[in-house]
């Protein structure tokens, strides 16, 4: 377990590396530069003051050169300054990314369970109605597009019935409870995630279901309830976890959209004004953590197939 962890840690670092590099070096590709900016508001700075600037900050340096500089400033914790808030970057990426852990978290794990429940349903009941209703569910939320579906909830929800706020993050004074704003970003991530999910949890189970144990399970008298709980889900879920993980960068990245469009204060909403606004410390800092919390999901995802299979060892071997 140690030697996996350690091992995993080495090349989640590589990547986190590698990533660094080539957003740095997208970023900086970017046309203007803080430098550029600056003297749009300043009409009389000349073409002096411009180059004593940019030597100042660096930018006139190659991007290898300037990249480095970078690197070796946040090893020793200096992040940068956002230019367009002018705060320290951990102060203002730590509370947006906490928001965006309560909506992404509270999405994924309703997600995860609402997918699981409706694919074992529906492979229990195979070729019945309840399985074409919940196939048709699935696919529609396949085919929905974030930003069309929060719009529609939107107008349903907040604007025609008034139920709930169209948008916003919770305040004092405001007539809605806090909870009331994660409701509609929470169910446009979760419609959208839970069709693939409950196809590929479908798809597991039914195999499952079709192996000797699980005949041998039932002829010795458990009960549907018993069987699916204590030997068919536990097996099922090996093949759903990779997809899980791989749904949890996807809804990573699709909560840019819906952060958007809700006004809802968190890292998509952030890397996206970081990036329309040029913001380079900010823009870069963002999606680090955006790749970091990826990796991370994709490390759990292997500790628990050791949790669901005792007989898988990390590192590839079988007992």
């Amino acid at each position: 377990m140690l030697r996996f962890l350690i091992g995993r840690a080495g090349g989640a670092a590589v990547v986190l590396a590698v990533m660094s590099f080539v957003i740095f070096a997208m970023i900086g590709l970017m046309p203007g530069d803080p430098i550029d900016l600056l003297m749009q508001a300043n009409p009389d700075a000349t073409p002096a003051d411009i180059a004593r600037l940019r030597a100042i900050y660096g930018i006139d340096q190659p991007l290898v050169m300037r990249y480095w500089n970078w690197l070796a400033a946040a090893m020793q914790g200096d992040l940068g300054f956002s230019r367009t808030q002018h705060r320290p970057v951990l102060d203002i990426v730590i509370p947006a990314l906490g928001n965006t852990v309560i909506l992404t978290g509270t999405a994924f794990v309703l997600s995860v369970l609402i997918a699981v429940t409706l694919g074992s349903l529906a492979a229990l009941k195979r070729g019945s109605w309840l399985d074409r209703l919940i196939n048709l569910f699935a696919f529609a939320g396949i085919s929905l597009p974030t930003f069309w579906l929060g719009l529609v909830l939107i107008y349903i929800f907040a604007v025609i019935l008034g139920w709930l706020p169209a948008g916003g993050m919770p305040r004092q004074g405001q007539p809605w409870p806090a909870a009331a704003y994660l409701v509609l970003p929470v169910a446009t991530l979760v419609i959208v995630e839970i069709g693939g999910l409950a196809r590929y949890a479908r798809s597991a189970m039914i195999e499952v279901l079709a192996q000797d144990y699980i005949r041998t399970a039932r002829a010795k008298g458990l009960t549907t309830a018993r069987m699916l709980l204590r030997h068919a889900l536990r097996n099922a879920l090996i093949p759903v976890v990779t997809i899980v993980a791989i749904g949890f960068g996807n809804l990573f990245s699709g909560v840019v959209l819906t952060e958007a469009m809700f006004a809802w204060r968190g890292m998509g909403r952030l890397i996206l004004e970081a990036v329309m606004n040029n913001d380079y410390n900010l823009a870069l800092i963002c999606l680090l953590f955006a790749t970091t919390m990826i990796l991370i999901a994709n490390i759990v995802a292997d500790l628990s197939y050791t949790w669901l299979d005792p007989r898988i060892e990390l590192g590839g071997n079988r007992r």
